[in-house]
């Protein structure tokens, strides 16, 4: 029979951070192997939040949800920035 007196303690290992722009390619990858255009199709997730705008192939659909949306625009257009400075 358990002590009931003693704290049990529950640890859950932290799920391993994955970065935004691992998440961006792996989708962008999965989308174009299986024939949808990865920019619209991406484009029109953010816009929505419609998941259903990412296949599920390779695990996409999952991975991206992992990722706020605003935090996909970030990216991008850090990306964007940064390959196009006006600097």
């Amino acid at each position: 029979m358990q002590d009931l007196k003693n704290t049990q303690f529950f640890r859950i290992e932290k799920e391993q951070e994955i970065q935004v722009s691992d998440v961006l390619s792996q989708v962008y990858q999965a989308m174009a192997e299986k024939g949808y255009n990865p920019v619209s199709q991406i484009v029109g997730y953010i816009m929505s939040g419609d998941p259903t705008y990412i296949t599920s192939h390779q695990n996409a659909r999952s991975l991206i949800m992992k990722v706020e949306r605003d935090e996909l625009v970030e990216e991008l257009l850090r990306e964007y920035i940064k390959t196009n400075s006006w600097e």
